[in-house]
């Protein structure tokens, strides 16, 4: 091998370093890392959708009076499978926040109907009801977990496009976005809450009558007359 072949070596080992150094090879692989995470994000919420139609199913077999919660779950569950995002979308806060906002608002229904079926012990205690809540709840604690991953993955991305000297490769060679981030919902926070006065439906089984309204005749602090035998 002679000088010059020995200096063009050289001159390669160490292009081949300087790049490695500006993230060439680091800012596609923790790209590529925080898709697939993406990836079980999303498989996590197909798992969800898929039980939803089988709970719908259970409900409406049981009468449930409230029927515009039960429709609730199932345009908040149509909106949500609806609204799709490719990986590319993830550098898109605009479509990544109407994908979220849709699966939190199918969230929020699937607890006000649970709400609901608490005053249906004839439901509450079916084993396929209870089995397929089980499978939503398991659901649920999945896609919590598989998000948490997923934030931690973009942040790692994020970081490594934002500082030197990977910053280099990002902006110059691949024109890098960040990806958006999962962010709490403020209003899946709070407990569901779910308007009873209206119902018009059978009360649940073992249900104690609701009261009589006091009379405004009687007086304040007067005990009302007791009723006639």
């Amino acid at each position: 091998m002679n000088w010059k072949s020995v200096r063009r070596f050289g001159l390669v080992a160490l292009a081949s370093l300087g790049l490695a150094a500006c993230g060439v090879n680091s800012v596609p692989t923790k790209e590529e890392a925080a898709k697939a995470q993406w990836g079980n994000v999303e498989t996590a919420l197909q798992r969800r959708a898929d039980v939803i139609p089988n709970l719908v199913a259970v409900v409406q077999a049981a009468a449930i009076s409230e029927q515009n919660i039960l429709q609730g779950v199932i345009d908040a569950r149509a909106r949500a499978t609806s609204i799709n995002i490719t990986t590319d979308d993830l550098s898109n806060p605009e479509e990544f926040k109407k994908f979220n906002d849709a699966q939190n608002q199918l969230t929020q229904a699937l607890g006000q109907l649970r709400t609901v079926v608490e005053n249906y012990p004839q439901l509450a205690s079916q084993p396929r009801f209870a089995d397929l809540m089980v499978a939503i709840d398991e659901a649920n604690n999945l896609i919590n977990t598989e998000r948490v991953r997923y934030n931690e993955a973009a942040r790692d991305y994020n970081t490594e496009i934002r500082t030197f000297p990977s910053t280099v490769a990002a902006n110059v060679i691949y024109g890098s976005e960040p990806l958006a981030y999962f962010e709490a919902d403020e209003a899946s926070k709070a407990n569901p809450t779910v308007d009873m006065s209206g119902i018009t439906g059978q009360p649940a089984a073992g249900a104690a009558p609701a009261a009589a309204p006091a009379s405004n005749d009687n007086a304040e602090g007067q005990a009302p007359a007791a009723a006639a035998n």
